[in-house]
């Protein structure tokens, strides 16, 4: 929902809770969007720490054996030539 500025500040209690019973609530400055109320549980959501792509990478399935024997077999040298 869409909340002009001065509608917003004398109606914080209510803008505060329909962020928190219906999602985000945006504030409006001469009809142009200028700052988003959310419930804190979405903020927290928002702003947790988020793994890098190795963490992310690292934490996936674990290979089973038949899988890490062929990555081992494999060729070790690129399939083609790379200038940089």
């Amino acid at each position: 929902m869409n909340w002009h500025l001065q509608d917003a500040k004398n109606n914080l209690s209510k803008l505060v809770q329909r962020a928190r019973e219906e999602g985000p609530q945006t504030i409006t400055l001469r009809g142009k969007p200028a700052a988003v109320v959310l419930s804190a549980e979405e903020y927290e959501a928002l702003s947790a720490k988020k793994p890098s792509l190795a963490e992310f990478l690292l934490t996936g399935p674990v290979w089973d054996d038949d899988f890490v024997e062929e990555v081992n077999r494999r060729d070790k040298t690129p399939s083609r030539d790379i200038d940089f």
